[in-house]
This record gives C-alpha cells, structure tokens and sequence, in this order.
C-alpha cells in the first residue's frame, strides 16, 4: 500500500510550537487546543483555527465555560459539536471535566465533571462515531487505566463498559478507533512499550485479544503516543514512542516515522510507503484528527515532539491510496 504525505504552508496567527495537544476537524477547519511548550506546562487555553481550505490560523473570540489549560488532552468531533476530555492541570491534576464546543456558535459548553462520567485522567485516548465518543486507559489518579467509556450525545449520558480484565494492561498513549462495530485499542505505554491489539465488540458487550499479523513490511514495533486515524476498514498509524527517555516525560525518548495500516477484517498489518512525499519524520505527542482537504480524507498531523525534545509547529496532511 502507498500513501502520500503534504506539507501544508501555514499563515496568519501561527499557534506556535507544542506537544501533548488535541486537534479535531469539522468541515474545512481544524480546532486546536491545549498542549505545552515547555514539559508539564500548559501553553494556553486559547482555541486556534486552521482553514485547511486557505491554510490560515485565527483564534476566534468565544464565549461559555472555557476550559482551564491543559496538556494530555482529548478532542474529538460529531457533527459540528467538538468534545473535549479530560487532562492534566498546570498543577499536574489529573481532570475529567467533559467540555462541548459548538463551532456554529463558538461557545463552550461544561457537559459533566467530578462524580459524573469517567475517573480523572491525562493522555487517554478518544473515537468517536456518528452518536458517541468513546474514552480509554491514560494516567489516572492512582496510575495507569483501562476502562472504557462512552458518552452518548443524543441520551447526554455517560455508558461504562464491561472491564477488558488482565489481557489488556493498563495503558496511557494508545491508539483508540471505531471500526466494524467494534472499539479497537492498539498498543500503548504500560511502564514499556506495547504491540497487542484489543477489540470490544459493541453488540456483544464482549472484548478479545486480536491476534495479528504482519503482510507487507511486517508489524509496526512497540510504540505509544502515535498519531492514528481510522478510514473505512483500516486504522492507520505514524510515528509514535518506541523507547521512552530516562528522564520520562522531561526528556524526549526515541521516535518512529513510518505509518502502517491494520486491516480490521483480516487483523493484518501492512506498512504503507510514502510514496516519495515530504514525510515529517520521527516525533510523538502530536495533536492529530481525521480531516478531508481537497476531496481526499487523511490524517492530520500538527506538532508534536522531536527527537531533540523540541517542540514542532509543522503541519502534515497524510493520504493512504486505498
């Protein structure tokens, strides 16, 4: 399989550099928000936006229950509302506020928090589908998790799912996406790097350890904190950590830089060639969302942190030839 990678000219009130931030696409624009420039502190709570369409930053005046900065953050989009989860506080709190931003309106709305909805957590992941978004794992209060839960915004109601028990250890930086009728969970950081594949099966409320293969260029190593995206049958990942740095989140480990594809039918990985396109390399915590610019649907890759521990502002649009 190939696929190809585009750097995209990035003008007006350029964000500027960060890692451990959320993005989610609605239309032809990407909302950004939260992250940190230095390690563990938030940069802002300003929301930017990017026109993919005329590849320009602005940052609208919004109003509502804005949300307090915040690294290891989750964003995801169902129609033209945008959720956001969860977090770690510039005192190093784990949160678990569930905000709504509508991007009609630009107004912030605080959906849940404390007793409702899922424990406090920062670097978990988040799908969503056309009615739910889906939270799973990260660093909780008390360590690592791997619960799953969704939140369903027709009912306004949180959904806990059964437990995925042992097999699956508890996780932060994993792969989280729909497909198939079922919630798949792809690797993750459980005090080392992870290469098993989890599915949970909406209907039957029941999980299984997917046992996968390697096609084409074999299976991607361990990794955590990937970009990933889920298009049709396949769930596509680049990058990510696969050796964490001594000095853990202070210090930038070592980073991958391909993108691979699991086939969610036959459970096979296959690694996808670029195709000669500008690839942004090795780098981890990156803000990344599904988005479709000029008719193509691809992942969306902003920032991010490099192998030198320094903070990216570069945006790449990835478009697997299926």
């Amino acid at each position: 399989m190939e696929g190809k990678w585009v750097k995209l000219e990035q003008k007006g009130s350029v964000p500027g550099a960060r890692s451990s931030h959320a993005v989610a696409a609605v239309g032809n624009k990407a909302y950004v928000f939260g992250g940190e420039f230095t390690p563990r502190v938030p940069v802002d709570n300003k929301l930017h936006v990017f026109d993919l369409d005329q590849r320009v930053w602005s940052s609208p005046k919004v109003v509502g229950d804005i949300p307090p900065p915040r690294v290891g953050v989750t964003m995801a989009a169902i129609g033209d509302i945008i959720y956001v989860f969860g977090g770690r506080d510039a005192d190093h709190k784990e949160l678990n506020e569930l905000f709504s931003f509508d991007t009609r309106s630009n107004e912030w709305f605080l959906l849940s928090s404390d007793e409702t909805g899922p424990p406090h957590r920062s670097y978990h992941s988040m799908a969503a589908d056309d009615r739910r978004i889906y939270i799973f794992g990260g660093c909780g209060n008390a360590g690592r998790l791997n619960d799953l839960w969704a939140y369903d915004t027709a009912d306004h109601e949180w959904i806990q799912f059964p437990s995925p028990g042992e097999e699956c250890r508890p996780r932060g930086g994993s792969g989280l996406a729909v497909s198939g009728g079922k919630v798949w969970v792809v690797y993750g950081f459980s005090g080392a790097e992870l290469d098993d594949v989890h599915a949970f099966d909406l209907a039957s409320k029941e999980w299984s350890v997917v046992d996968t293969t390697g096609g084409g260029g074999g299976k991607p190593s361990p990794r955590s904190v990937f970009s990933r995206v889920g298009i049709g049958k396949y769930v596509f990942i680049y990058g990510g950590e696969i050796d964490p740095s001594d000095l853990g989140h202070l210090g930038a480990g070592r980073f991958a830089g391909e993108v691979y594809g699991l086939d969610t039918e036959n459970c096979g990985w296959i690694k996808v060639s670029d195709g000669g396109g500008e690839n942004p390399g090795p780098r981890g915590w990156c803000a990344f969302s599904a988005a479709e610019i000029d008719g193509e649907k691809g992942l969306f890759v902003y920032g991010g942190n490099s192998p030198t521990n320094d903070r990216l502002d570069d945006i790449f649009f990835f478009v697997p030839c299926l």
